[in-house]
């Protein structure tokens, strides 16, 4: 998340200097309700045995407001299609889902 949310703020940068300043959030979909509280909510750092300076660097812009955290299912994210071995169920859906079509299919 760390990783993403950086590249988040250096493309906003590179925006803001070519003139171009977002409307809305930034938003990033996560598919651990776990992180995503132990970012939102500080009372369960308290229970966490250690905390890493990412979770702060992620914290700090849920506060500032530049960062909405999304929750979606592990089965829903599209990108799992380029990391993880999926069966054809899934496979298919995950394609259709990201608007991908076959040129060599038969019509």
């Amino acid at each position: 998340m760390v990783a993403t949310m950086s590249e988040f703020v250096w493309l906003k940068s590179l925006l803001a200097t070519l003139g171009v300043f977002p409307l809305h959030k930034l938003k990033l979909f996560c598919d651990s309700q776990v992180v995503m509280h132990i970012a939102k909510n500080p009372v369960f750092q308290k229970h966490t045995k250690y905390i890493e300076v990412d979770c702060h660097f992620v914290r700090e812009r849920l506060i500032s407001g530049n960062l909405l955290l999304s929750y979606l299912k592990s089965q829903e994210q599209p990108t799992n299609i380029f990391t993880k071995a999926l069966g054809t169920k899934q496979f298919l859906h995950l394609i259709d889902k990201l608007g991908m079509i076959n040129p060599h299919a038969p019509t």
